[in-house]
C-alpha cells in the first residue's frame, strides 16, 4: 500500500495518513502515547516526531517500538 498523503492534525491530536487505495488510517497520538513512559525532554522529541516525520512516528506506533524509541532519545540526552 503506498502513502499518498500524511498530516497531522493540531485539533483532534492525531496523525491522518491516506494512501493510494483510498484508504485513511488515523492515529490519535494520546492514545498511542498512553502508558509511554517519557521525561521532559522525549516527550517534546516524541510531539516533534509526530509533527514533523509523521510516518515515522506511525511505524513506531503500529510496530509498537515507540517505548524504545523513547528510552533511546532519553540516553541521548544524558
Amino acid at each position: 500500500m503506498r502513502t499518498v498523503f500524511a498530516e497531522y492534525n493540531m485539533y483532534r491530536n492525531s496523525i491522518d495518513i491516506y494512501t493510494h487505495a483510498g484508504c485513511m488510517l488515523r492515529i490519535d497520538c494520546d492514545k498511542a502515547e498512553d502508558g509511554i513512559k517519557t521525561t521532559p525532554c522525549s516527550q517534546c522529541a516524541l510531539n516533534a516526531l509526530a509533527i514533523d516525520e509523521l510516518l515515522e512516528y506511525a511505524k513506531l506506533y503500529l510496530d509498537g517500538t515507540m517505548q524504545i524509541w523513547v528510552d533511546t532519545e532519553d540516553s541521548i540526552e544524558l
